[in-house]
């Protein structure tokens, strides 16, 4: 049986999948529902509640052609059943056009941002509850 950590790990690649894949369900089903969740990506305001969370993450992966994400862990802390990642993101992201950069009408942005994942476990599945990215600067 995988203990918390792996757990937790888990529920954070699958975050990122469903980020990857532009899958909304497949993001509402990691994101916990209360009113208390948090998200806060690099550059904009903070996000609170699933429903505001929900409606980012569609213009996101509406105005996304293409997404490739690769993530550096940094830590996993685990106390109880709260829990926090903190990682390194690495993010291609092609906006407009296509995968194949018609430069006309593409835009492409390579980022690494510093993020912190929080989690909570309810009635034994561990769910988001917090995503907070800040842009790296080299």
């Amino acid at each position: 049986m995988a203990g918390d950590r792996e757990l937790v790990l888990a529920t954070n690649s699958a975050f990122y999948r469903s980020f990857e894949k532009k899958d909304i369900e497949a993001m509402e089903a990691v994101w916990s529902k209360g009113m208390g969740c948090l998200c806060i990506h690099p550059g904009r305001d903070a996000l609170k509640g699933w429903p505001d969370i929900r409606d980012a993450w569609e213009r996101i992966f509406k105005n996304t052609s293409y997404l490739e994400i690769d993530t550096d862990v940094l830590t996993v802390e685990v106390s109880g059943d709260l829990a926090f990642v903190v990682l390194i993101e690495n993010v291609l992201q092609i906006s407009g056009g296509d995968a194949g950069m018609d430069r006309f009408t593409s835009r492409r942005l390579e980022a690494r941002s510093m993020a912190t994942n929080g989690f909570e476990r309810l009635a034994g599945k561990w769910y988001m509850t917090h995503h907070h990215g800040s842009p790296v600067v080299d």
